[in-house]
C-alpha cells in the first residue's frame, strides 16, 4: 500500500519522500506543535475550533500564525481530497524552523516547518464499543504547561506505555489527589447522573472533543460541569468516558482492575455515543469553516 501524500512547506508529495533537516528544532528540542483532525466523510470535523487550539498553542510558545485559518483550510482540504476523500485524519505540525547549530535561545527570523499528512481514520472495533475498555492510573509526569499541544510528548507516550503492559487501553493520570486526563483522552466521570471533567487551565490540554461532549449534554438535557474530579469520585464513579479526536468516545469499563459500575458501558454512555454519531451525520454536507 502506497504512502498517502503529504504537505510540506507549500508542497504536496509522497510521504516517503518528505524530508526536513536534522537541525530543525523540533527534532533537537521538541520546539513545535500540533494538531490532530478527524474527517468524516471527506469534511474535516470541528475545522475552526482545531484551528484555533494550533494558534493558542502558536502564541503560547511565542509564535506567529504561519498561515489563516481559511489557508490552513485549503491545505487540509487539497490533502483529504488527494488522498480519496472519506473518513481520515489530518495532522498538521508546525516547527520553530531550523538554524545552523543549536541553541537553546532560538535566533530571529527562523523560517517555520510546516508539515501535514493524512491517515486512515478506522472504525472503533465493535467489541471497544459493547464491552468497554480498561485503564490504569498513574500520576501525571508531564510538564507544567499542558494546555499547549506540544510534540514534547515523551511523558505521554511513558504513560501509554504503563497501560499496554498492562494490557488496557489507557492511563489516566492523577495529580495532587485529582483527575488530570488520560495520556492521549480526555477523562468524564459520570457522578450521582453529573458528568464532570477537569476544567481548561495550564494542567490539561482543552479537548476539542470534550467541548462536543458539553455541547450534546446540553441537548440531551444531561447536567454536565467543569470541576476538580478528586481522585475518589473517579474510582466511584459509576460511569468513566475517554474522549479523543481519532476514536470519539469511549466508555471505561474496569480501572485498575476493579469494575467501573456493572463493568460495562452504561446507558449516559450509550446517549452520548448515539448523539455522537447523529452529531456527525449532521454536520457532514456543511462547511468545515
Amino acid at each position: 500500500m502506497p504512502l498517502p501524500l503529504c504537505y510540506l512547506n507549500g508542497e504536496y508529495l509522497p510521504l516517503a519522500e518528505a524530508r526536513v533537516s536534522p537541525l530543525d528544532r523540533a527534532f533537537l528540542f521538541a520546539d513545535a506543535v500540533y494538531e490532530v483532525i478527524p474527517v468524516y466523510g471527506g469534511r474535516p470535523f470541528r475545522l475552526r475550533e482545531h484551528l484555533d487550539r494550533l494558534a493558542r498553542s502558536l502564541a503560547a510558545i511565542r509564535m506567529a500564525p504561519p498561515l489563516s485559518h481559511a489557508a490552513w483550510a485549503e491545505v487540509c482540504g487539497e490533502l483529504v481530497a488527494r488522498n480519496g476523500g472519506g473518513d481520515q485524519y489530518v495532522y498538521l505540525q508546525v516547527t520553530r524552523g531550523a538554524e545552523y547549530g543549536r541553541n537553546h535561545a532560538w535566533p530571529d527570523g527562523l523560517k517555520p516547518t510546516l508539515f501535514a499528512y493524512t491517515n486512515a481514520l478506522e472504525p472503533l472495533p465493535a467489541s471497544s464499543l459493547e464491552q468497554g475498555v480498561a485503564a490504569i492510573t498513574a500520576a501525571d509526569t508531564r510538564w507544567a504547561r499542558r494546555d499547549i499541544k506540544s510534540t514534547a510528548l515523551l511523558a505521554n507516550v511513558l504513560l501509554k506505555r504503563l497501560a499496554v503492559d498492562a494490557g488496557a487501553f489507557e492511563t489516566i493520570m492523577l495529580e495532587d489527589g485529582a483527575l488530570t486526563e488520560g495520556s492521549s483522552t480526555t477523562v468524564h466521570v459520570i457522578v450521582d447522573g453529573e458528568i464532570r471533567t477537569p476544567p481548561n487551565g495550564h494542567h490539561i490540554l482543552p479537548g476539542t472533543t470534550r467541548d462536543v461532549v458539553g455541547e450534546l449534554a446540553a441537548r440531551l438535557a444531561l447536567p454536565a460541569r467543569s470541576v476538580r474530579v478528586p481522585e475518589s469520585e473517579l474510582r466511584a464513579a459509576h460511569e468513566i468516558w475517554l474522549a479523543f479526536a481519532t476514536r470519539g468516545l469511549l466508555a471505561v469499563t474496569t480501572l485498575d482492575g476493579r469494575p467501573v459500575g456493572d463493568a460495562r458501558p452504561g446507558p449516559l454512555f450509550r446517549r452520548m455515543h448515539q448523539a455522537f454519531a447523529d452529531y456527525i451525520r449532521e454536520i457532514k454536507d456543511t462547511r468545515a469553516l
